[in-house]
């Protein structure tokens, strides 16, 4: 269960403003149809966050604690990081079926992104791979629920230029704090 919770939250809090986010908002504008695009959406989520525990898990068994404590460090400060470059989503047309959109273009937002990122530290840290999956899934989701039932207004209702600087200085502290505790593991 020690993966659970801050998979959950960190996938929650970093999914915030992030492209992921902002295309399910215009595909549920678009589309008119936010249950399938949430319906995509999850299945992205449990590819890319599967995908992300299982390489934690691995790389977790030829490391130290001590590494993969670090990893954690990082993976929190490039969330910070990240939290200060803007975000746009993309545009384009499609006659894609809409799951199937949204599962591809949430996939592809998620592939390398910093949820991704901290899926697979978090995974690694309290080797507990299903359960990191799972709550960084779920996270990931929720944070993008409201998108998908807002559309095209989310832009407009969630101030998201306060947001992203929040978050990202709160990865950064909290980045910092796991560094120096994992500095000092002996």
């Amino acid at each position: 269960m020690d993966a659970l919770v801050p998979a959950f939250v960190a996938a929650l809090l970093a999914a915030w403003g992030e492209k992921t986010q902002l295309i399910v908002a215009e595909l549920s504008a678009r589309s008119g149809k936010p249950g399938r695009v949430l319906l995509g959406l999850f299945l992205a989520g449990v590819v890319s966050s599967a995908v992300a525990a299982w390489a934690g898990a691995f790389i977790a068994a030829t490391v130290t604690i001590r590494a993969m404590s670090l990893m954690v460090a990082l993976a929190l400060l490039f969330a910070g990081v990240a939290g200060f470059i803007p975000r746009k989503a993309d545009e384009g047309e499609t006659k894609t079926p809409m799951v199937l959109a949204a599962l591809i273009l949430c996939l592809a937002a998620e592939t390398g992104d910093r949820v991704q990122f901290l899926t697979f530290a978090l995974a690694g840290r309290f080797d507990a791979p299903v359960l990191a999956a799972a709550g960084a899934c779920a996270g990931l989701t929720a944070a993008c629920a409201p998108a998908a039932l807002l559309g095209a207004d989310f832009a407009r209702v969630v101030p998201l230029r306060v947001v992203r600087p929040v978050l990202a200085i709160i990865f950064l502290i909290a980045g910092f704090i796991v560094a120096v505790n994992a500095l000092r593991l002996t």
